[in-house]
Parts: C-alpha cells; structure tokens; sequence
C-alpha cells in the first residue's frame, strides 16, 4: 500500500470515528472522555512495549507511533472507549463482553484484514496473546470510570 493510501486511510478511520462524537452527546463525551483519555495514554506505553519485543509491523515507512499506531489510538480506540462506556457503564458484565467482542474482532479478524491490505501484521505474537494485549485493559477502564465517578460523587456531598 502506498503512502498516501495509507495516510489516507488512517485519516478516513480517525474522521469516522470522531464523526460519532456528536451523537455520544456533550454530557456523554465530558463523563467518558477523562477515563477513555487515561486508557488511551496507557495504550501509548503499551505500544512502546509492543514495538520494541517486534510484536507486530507495519509494511510502510516511516516506522512511527504517529503514523502508524497513533490513527488507531486516538481514532477507533478511543472513540470506542467512550461508546462502550455509554452502553454499558453500570453493567460490569455487559462491559466485559461486548469489551471481549471488540477485542476479538480486532485480534483475529481486523488484524488479518490489515495484514491483506499490507498496512500490518502480527509477528512475534499470536492472534490470542494480541486479543489480551487489548482486552486486559477493558478492567482497568472500567475501574478508572469508577473512580472518577465517585470523586465526582464525594465532590458534590
């Protein structure tokens, strides 16, 4: 894929998913965002681990976070953070699976499509430590809204 196919597509997939920011609603995106934000910075420390252990590759020069990872992250990953809390804050369960459902979808589905389109690929992982790699951080978003919830509720006693 060339270069500016792959800019391309990383701005179509972080406009999509910026796009469902209105109908999150203004009160939706201030309660979810700090939460959706902590995790996404989380994924950013993530990623550097990722990189340097050669878990995955990009086909494309240049070989950074900003082109490569960062469209992901701060389009699809966080937006999706905050959908996933609307639906489900409040119900634990239903966050962990449909959690459990994105995840696996990008881990064996979504992945083998990029590595089709030659934009990436697993390499010294498999497609089930790779769904982990994502899906231990579903807890620790739920857990995050959870605090900032009750800081918001001990604040206003």
């Amino acid at each position: 894929m060339s270069i500016t196919i792959r800019r391309l597509l990383n701005l179509t997939m972080v406009i999509l998913a910026w796009s469902t920011l209105p109908f999150l609603g203004l009160h939706t995106i201030k309660r979810f965002a700090p939460a959706s934000l902590l995790i996404v910075f989380f994924e950013f420390i993530n990623v550097l681990i990722g990189k340097r252990r050669k878990w995955w590759v990009f086909y494309n020069k240049p070989n950074s976070y900003l082109f490569n990872e960062f469209p992901f992250n701060i389009g699809p990953f966080l937006v999706g953070s905050m959908w996933i809390l609307k639906w489900t804050y409040g119900n634990f369960k239903q966050f962990i699976l449909l959690n459990a459902t994105v995840n696996a979808f990008f881990a064996f589905m979504l992945i083998k499509l990029l590595e089709k389109l030659k934009v990436a690929k697993l390499v010294r992982i498999s497609n089930f430590p790779f769904f982990l790699y994502f899906f231990y951080k579903a807890p620790l978003l739920y857990g995050i809204q959870y605090i900032i919830e009750g800081k918001q509720n001990f604040s206003d006693n």
